[in-house]
């Protein structure tokens, strides 16, 4: 009994995506590992029942042979025993990450955050963490897809 998978994020459902007519193909996967709090966690079929935090970093769908892989961000996972839906800020296929843009928005991150002073904007070296945490979870997807 395959698992149904959801991905959606703010601006769009990413799987299951829509096929060339619009209409969604199968969300159906054989498992689905994750970046949690406490590191990877991997979901099969008949998985017990939790919420838990999305971290960033690599996701992995399995259906059949085929691997897919995304870079994700900070969201919310519900695994039931059928059923994984996972709601992000961001979910990017590997085929789809500019590498040289994402490396140019990495290096303007670490420039904004060097300006700031840590002690008095905190929501703003909070905001710029999480880009640099974005792009970081890009490019290692990107670069782990071109050395395989």
């Amino acid at each position: 009994m395959p698992l149904k998978l959801e991905i959606v994020t703010p601006e769009a459902r990413v799987f299951p995506a829509k096929d060339a007519e619009g209409r969604l193909e199968s969300g159906s996967v054989d498992s689905v590992v994750l970046p949690g709090v406490d590191g990877e966690l991997g979901v099969l079929p008949s998985h017990a029942p939790l919420v838990t935090t999305l971290q960033c970093g690599e996701l992995r769908i399995a259906q059949g042979s085929k691997v897919i892989e995304l870079a994700v961000g900070e969201g919310l996972v519900e695994v039931t025993g059928s059923y994984v839906r996972i709601l992000t800020d961001m979910a990017v296929h590997s085929d789809s990450i500019d590498e040289k843009a994402v490396e140019e928005a990495l290096e303007r991150a670490k420039h904004v955050l060097e300006s700031l002073k840590h002690g008095e904007q905190q929501e703003e070296v909070a905001a710029v963490m999480a880009s640099i945490q974005r792009s970081t979870a890009q490019l290692h997807v990107k670069r782990k897809r071109r050395t395989v």
